[in-house]
């Protein structure tokens, strides 16, 4: 398959799971925010019945249908979704909130909370290729969980990057995660913190995703 047709696939795969959501995962960056958004060109979920489908669903399915969302918005798989509620299990604590924090403490998602990319999909490749130092180290995992006092970085030569060029002037506007802190000037984050409920946008009902794993 040549690589334009890729990208549009992979593209139409994302949209795919916000119509299917039913409202905006914010997983294609800008365009998100653009009237191009397929949320607001086509307001039903996909398949040839798609604007006569929308019907009462079971407890458990909303249970899954939230589980699903919040999977496709941190870009984790079902076996590390999965994974991460194990290890919750025997922790103390509230579950939900010791789950955002596993979400939120992901590298790419700090890299994205940082404003260096549009998307969470973009920070995943941006870590995976060996762009992104943690405290000095250069971490290629994007599941990689920071902690407080880490401090992370762009690789000095990576900074020559298309992606990155612009990366101060973006920057100017973007309001960084209360439990972040940005240098704009050095282009440098520090993690301050724990990540709390609130951080999670409103986007999920974590209580019916701990219901769902709890059976």
């Amino acid at each position: 398959m040549p690589p334009a047709q890729t990208k549009t696939s992979m593209m139409d795969s994302k949209c795919k799971k916000c119509r299917r959501a039913g409202q905006k995962l914010f997983l294609k960056g800008e365009r998100c925010l653009s009237q191009k958004c397929a949320v607001i060109r086509k307001p039903y979920i996909p398949g040839v019945h798609g604007k006569a489908r929308r019907r009462r669903i079971s407890e458990y399915g909303q249970q899954l249908a939230e589980k699903q969302k919040i999977r496709h918005i941190y870009g984790v798989s079902e076996q590390q979704f999965k994974n991460y509620f194990k290890e919750i299990v025997g922790q103390k604590g509230n579950r939900e909130e010791l789950l955002v924090q596993k979400l939120e403490n992901r590298l790419d998602n700090v890299v994205f909370r940082l404003g260096w990319t549009s998307s969470r999909s973009t920070a995943r490749q941006v870590v995976s290729h060996g762009h992104i130092l943690v405290n000095g180290h250069k971490v290629d995992i994007p599941s990689y969980q920071v902690k407080k006092g880490d401090v992370i970085k762009i690789r000095e030569r990576s900074k020559k990057l298309i992606l990155f060029q612009d990366l101060k002037t973006i920057l100017k506007k973007h309001e960084v995660a209360k439990w972040l802190s940005l240098d704009n000037q050095k282009i440098e984050g520090k993690v301050k913190g724990q990540p709390g409920i609130e951080d999670l946008d409103k986007i999920g009902e974590l209580s019916m995703v701990i219901e769902y794993y709890s059976k």
